[in-house]
């Protein structure tokens, strides 16, 4: 017996080894996208790239990195994808294992008492222990193509995780920046309303003197109230952000600590771009498109796969015997072959192949509309970072002339050259020039923190590390 097995055994390994070339449908090639030279018809191409420095080197603000950390930690959005991830490698796992025999155990004891025709009853013991097995040949490539499909979805769900914490770090460190520019315009208002006040007190004095006729302190009065209706509405923008922030740190809404001023906030001030072929591989966005793509490739393949018969080995392996006494001396062994082809089912079968390749039609597509998205992305923050620098830079100069201006016309105005009218002016022209560069400043931190997040910076690498290693 034992030399029987060994012969059906080479046979079989014989077979399958013949059999592991045949594979249907279309090896996986990415489309051609024909991408252009450079990223951005200004820049020079230079195969480093701001996606190359991390985030907690690019953002200074120990208070902001701290509460980048909280976020990639408590984030729900990041929480669900990382479950998601690993629902991705049981079902990877599986479809591994569907490449092997399904292996089990059979024990049994039975008495059975047969009496046929009602004349000569007989017992029927029937006692066993074997290994039984279920293994369909992979013939057409079936398993293969549902293994690859499995790999390439876990590996989407992967970057899929990847591309959230990209966008988690670029969300708090814009809700971060836009609150402390909130902070910093409620100052500027605070401070214009002190100085309100004192020109409600000089005009006052003025008036009562009989320097001034009465309209000028109306006029004061009206600019200080005016100024005092903008503390409330930041306070209350100030909250609402807080409570957006909270909510990227996945906690309840309260207090947001603070580091640097606004004005205090460092960040480099040339990035390197890199070169427009390594766009799509560092952005793990562009990775998880591709990666679904290759799993609609996979997809077809199944579909076409299934077009053929399926091939399935099923048989046992060990003892059976009428008599408990001598079942380990009654070796048996069983192997059936069976084969199955659709044939009812054919023209269903047809049908989802042209549905998988159109699926598949559909993914190209997406990918590539994926491509042209991420080039427009970052194209876009390139000119915005250079020209909020240029906006900065004429704010700068309006706010010093600005303030230029006021200190002139208290002068004048104290010396009697000219009315209150002209103070007021001054005062609402230094009030703009102030909260434009607050913006201008604000605009360029926001342009950086786009840039990078379009290039592909900002993700967790020991994290996504140990996904993989998974």
């Amino acid at each position: 017996m034992n030399r029987h097995l060994i012969q059906h055994i080479a046979i079989i390994s014989a077979a399958l080894c013949l059999l592991a070339s045949c594979k249907v449908g279309k090896r996986y090639a990415r489309p051609e996208l024909n991408l252009p030279d450079q990223i951005e018809a200004t820049t020079e191409g230079d195969s480093s790239s701001v996606a190359d420095i991390p985030w907690e080197s690019l953002y200074e603000d120990e208070t902001l990195r701290q509460l980048i950390h909280k976020a990639l930690e408590n984030n729900k959005d990041v929480n669900i994808a990382a479950a998601r991830l690993k629902e991705m490698m049981a079902a990877r796992r599986i479809s591994f294992a569907d490449l092997f025999p399904d292996v089990g155990a059979d024990v049994y004891f039975g008495k059975e008492r047969l009496n046929y025709g009602g004349d000569d009853p007989k017992p029927d013991p029937e006692h066993g222990a074997k290994l039984v097995y279920s293994w369909e040949l992979d013939l057409w490539g079936r398993l293969r193509w549902a293994n690859e499909a499995a790999i390439a979805e876990y590996f989407a769900s992967v970057e899929n995780v990847r591309a959230l914490q990209m966008t988690i770090v670029a969300e708090v460190a814009t809700n971060y920046y836009q609150l402390r520019a909130l902070d910093r315009e409620l100052s500027i208002v605070q401070q214009t309303l002190t100085a309100r006040r004192e020109g409600v007190r000089l005009a006052k004095l003025r008036y009562e003197g009989g320097l001034t006729p009465e309209t000028a302190y109306n006029q004061a009065q009206v600019e200080m109230a005016r100024t005092e209706t903008l503390v409330p509405d930041l306070e209350r923008q100030i909250e609402i952000k807080e409570s957006d922030l909270s909510m990227l740190l996945g906690e309840y809404s309260g207090e947001i600590p603070r580091g640097a001023d606004l004005g205090d906030q460092h960040l480099p001030e040339t990035l390197p771009v890199g070169l427009p072929s390594t766009l799509l591989e560092r952005r793990p966005d562009m990775r998880q498109a591709e990666l679904t793509l290759q799993a609609a490739n996979a997809r077809v393949g199944i579909a076409k796969a299934n077009m053929f018969p399926r091939i399935t080995l099923t048989g046992d392996l060990g003892f059976e015997s009428n008599e408990v006494s001598t079942l380990l001396k009654s070796g048996a062994w069983n192997v059936i072959g069976g084969l199955a082809q659709p044939l009812v089912g054919l023209a269903k079968n047809r049908a989802n192949l042209k549905a998988a390749q159109a699926r598949y039609e559909q993914e190209v597509l997406q990918y590539q509309k994926s491509v042209l998205g991420a080039f427009k992305e970052v194209n876009n923050a390139i000119v915005t970072v250079r020209k909020v620098k240029e906006v900065r830079a004429s704010m700068e100069k309006l706010e010093s002339s600005a303030r230029n201006y006021l200190e002139l016309a208290q002068l004048q105005y104290i010396n009697g050259v000219t009315s209150y009218m002209d103070v007021l002016d001054a005062q609402r022209g230094l009030l703009d020039a102030q909260i434009g560069l607050n913006d201008a400043v604000l605009n360029e931190l926001l342009s950086i923190v786009s840039l990078y997040k379009a290039l592909g910076g900002g993700y967790g690498e020991s994290d996504t590390a140990n996904a993989d290693q998974s």
